[in-house]
């Protein structure tokens, strides 16, 4: 139930603005259950406070969520994102090639590909490339293109290129965030264009998100995913979280938490 305090209820209001983005005063005053007028007061005084933007017509955008960088993102849900790398790498098998995305659980997942035998990697992310420079075991291909400094990976029409030339048993995608209806949200419509080719060159498509990314709507970029691909997120996803996407017909795998790897313990060096 929607909170009724007026101060709990605005920082639901700021909560929304990290999942959808925006808010007309008539939706708020249906999912509140109170009047325009209460919302109108809301809005207002978040506006005062410089955390909301007002839109033409009495609409209220939500302040536009701002995008961390790889750097900042690599000690947020560590624990989750080592489970989540640690069942995606049993799922490579010697022999393949796989592509991987930039982002910082495909990070931990190339450090996992560290230990792997007769494998060849094609990645557009920095991480990945770091990981596995030095790895004799595992052939290692930079796809190239413009680096975006905030994601550490590499977009545009040489990318684009690169990636036509190559086939894949499997590809892992990053994500901003990830609803079952919409797909993958990002903030840069390059990389949304990128991770929709990514999964057509690919037989098996995952997509690695923890828990607080489901249902996620920071930005505007959007990738659709073919049907049949695979979310990897973790134990703390809730039953709703699950049912939104089983429902659509996607697989979804909860990984266990890493025994050894406590939630606050920092990433070995390059793991981001």
């Amino acid at each position: 139930m929607p909170p009724n305090g007026s101060q709990a209820r605005r920082e639901e209001i700021l909560r929304l603005a990290t999942t959808t983005g925006l808010a007309s005063v008539e939706e708020l005053s249906r999912h509140f259950g109170v009047t325009a007028s209460t919302i109108r007061r809301d809005l207002a005084r978040l506006t005062a406070d410089g955390r909301l933007a007002r839109t033409y017509g009495g609409a209220m955008a939500l302040t536009a969520h701002p995008e961390a960088s790889l750097r900042q993102r690599t000690t947020e849900a560590y624990a989750h994102k080592r489970a989540i790398a640690r069942w995606a790498a049993a799922q490579v098998q010697p022999g393949e090639t796989v592509l991987l995305d930039a982002g910082s659980t495909v990070g931990a997942l190339a450090h996992e590909l560290r230990t792997a035998q007769d494998l060849t990697v094609a990645t557009t992310g920095l991480t990945a490339l770091h990981e596995l420079a030095d790895v004799e075991s595992v052939h290692v291909e930079c796809l190239g293109g413009t680096l975006r400094p905030l994601s550490q990976a590499f977009v545009g029409p040489l990318t684009e290129a690169a990636l036509e030339r190559l086939t894949f048993d499997r590809v892992f995608l990053s994500a901003d965030g990830v609803t079952a209806d919409g797909g993958i949200c990002e903030a840069d419509l390059r990389q949304t264009r990128l991770k929709e080719l990514m999964a057509r060159r690919a037989a098996h498509v995952y997509v690695l998100a923890h828990a607080a990314k489901l249902g996620r709507a920071p930005f505007h970029a959007w990738a659709t995913l073919p049907p049949g691909w695979t979310l990897v997120t973790d134990t703390s996803a809730t039953d709703a979280d699950v049912a939104a996407f089983t429902e659509r017909g996607t697989r979804v795998v909860l990984a266990e938490p890493v025994a050894d790897a406590a939630p606050d313990q920092p990433p070995p060096p390059g793991a981001a």
